[in-house]
């Protein structure tokens, strides 16, 4: 027998109040394997191509110790179910949810004693994603996972009789890089994540990066749902500066990813001021050094960062737009950002894009601004490759998120962190 609740409902609950692990009273099935409760947790990485569950930790180390030699792939299965949080019209569309089991490769002990089923995970890999794309609305969406825990074996433990895990309790969705970043709401209702360094400063401020997440990471939907979650999980645009590596570079930075009620495109001019307000805020709250505050974002956050330097040209350090909408999508229209505006621009940019990009054509884009834009750097790819998997040509920003782009040897990273206002 196994049971699963869904992770908003622990939530309700009052975030795992009720997942503690629990021991019935003395009596034991008639095979002499003692029944037990456990709560599990579903653990996630933000890989290049977005999050996914790649284990599930069991917490069965109150059990007492498990012998290895009983622990294999086979003990459990485990069953994940994805389904959006929000409902979908007819005739609309979201793309990833999934109702499947999921491949375990290795079970483990962790240092604690608790048992961790590892699963089969990867680059384009259906099945353990943690976001649906509602394709009418083009945003992404935190799932909703339900995990089912069955387990095929008992557990045999050094001291006392096996085990039999009669209920599996789902808690939380863990992803130690994404939770490292704290909740926010700005005065005027823009919902940010903020990373915050671990050391106190030696001397001075600390710098400052901006992250805008793309067109897909946006928006408050009809019915209120507006997450604060999916700047994290899509991709490593802003995770990329909170790693240790990024951090030693910049001699520790805060990293802070705003969440547009919407998109940025759709009013960048009226945005601008919103997104300085959480920056000027957080040179007032925080140890932030005012002349080190970088802007970077991707595709729909790419246009924004050039629109902050438009319309906010004494805020920026550095500027780096990645594959950035200049002209509107379609051909259609006025230019979001004129030539004039781009040859008036005067913080340092460097901009990036992959030339097959099918989304945002590179030529009348990013070439297109570093044409205008004075002294810009440029970085061309003719592909996003990365770890021998290739994404689709928009997708440069992994590129951006891994320090990879470099300038008569040196890297991005590095020539923001020598940038100052």
């Amino acid at each position: 027998m196994s049971t699963s609740v869904t992770r908003r409902t622990v939530l309700a609950g009052g975030t795992g109040a009720a997942v503690g692990l629990t021991l019935p009273g003395p009596a034991a099935h008639a095979d002499g394997h003692r029944p037990a409760s456990v709560s599990f947790t579903l653990d996630a990485t933000t890989l290049d191509g977005g999050e996914q569950v790649t284990s599930v930790t069991l917490h069965t180390a109150r059990l007492g110790p498990i012998d290895t030699a009983g622990l294999h792939p086979g003990t459990f299965t485990v069953h994940a179910r994805a389904t959006s949080p929000v409902p979908i019209a007819p005739g609309d569309l979201i793309f990833s949810e999934y109702d499947l089991d999921r491949t375990v490769t290795a079970a483990r002990l962790d240092r604690r004693g608790n048992i961790v089923l590892d699963l089969g995970h990867g680059e384009g890999q259906l099945g353990g994603g943690t976001l649906g794309y509602i394709l009418s609305k083009g945003r992404n969406v935190r799932l909703d996972l339900v995990y089912t825990i069955t387990q095929n074996s008992p557990l045999v433990r050094r001291h006392g009789p096996p085990v039999t895990i009669t209920d599996f309790v789902q808690g939380r969705l863990s992803n130690p890089e994404v939770d490292a970043f704290s909740h926010h709401v700005s005065g005027s209702g823009l919902k940010y994540r903020l990373y915050s360094p671990k050391r106190p400063p030696r001397r001075g401020g600390r710098p400052l990066i901006v992250w805008l997440h793309g067109a897909g990471e946006g928006a408050s939907l009809p019915d209120g749902h507006y997450d604060n979650e999916t700047t994290l999980r899509a991709n490593r645009g802003a995770l990329g500066f909170a790693t240790p590596e990024a951090q030693r570079i910049f001699s520790d930075a805060y990293v802070v990813a705003p969440q547009s009620t919407s998109y940025w495109m759709e009013d960048g001019p009226r945005f601008a001021p919103l997104i300085r307000e959480i920056v000027e805020d957080l040179v007032r709250r925080e140890r932030v050094d005012p002349d080190r505050i970088h802007v970077a974002g991707c595709s729909n956050g790419g246009y924004m960062a050039l629109e902050m330097t438009v319309t906010c040209p004494d805020l920026f350090a550095a500027s780096v737009p990645v594959c950035g909408v200049v002209e509107p999508l379609g051909g259609d229209g006025p230019p979001l950002i004129t030539d004039a505006e781009l040859a008036g621009i005067r913080t340092p940019t460097w901009l990036v894009t992959s030339l097959d990009d099918g989304t945002v054509p590179p030529g009348t884009n990013t070439v297109h601004a570093h044409d205008l834009i004075p002294g810009s750097l440029v970085t061309l790819y003719d592909r996003v490759v990365w770890n021998g998997y290739q994404f689709p040509g928009h997708f440069s920003w992994i590129y951006v998120a891994r320090n990879d782009p470099s300038h008569h040897g040196t890297h991005l990273w590095q020539w923001m962190a020598r940038r100052r206002r």
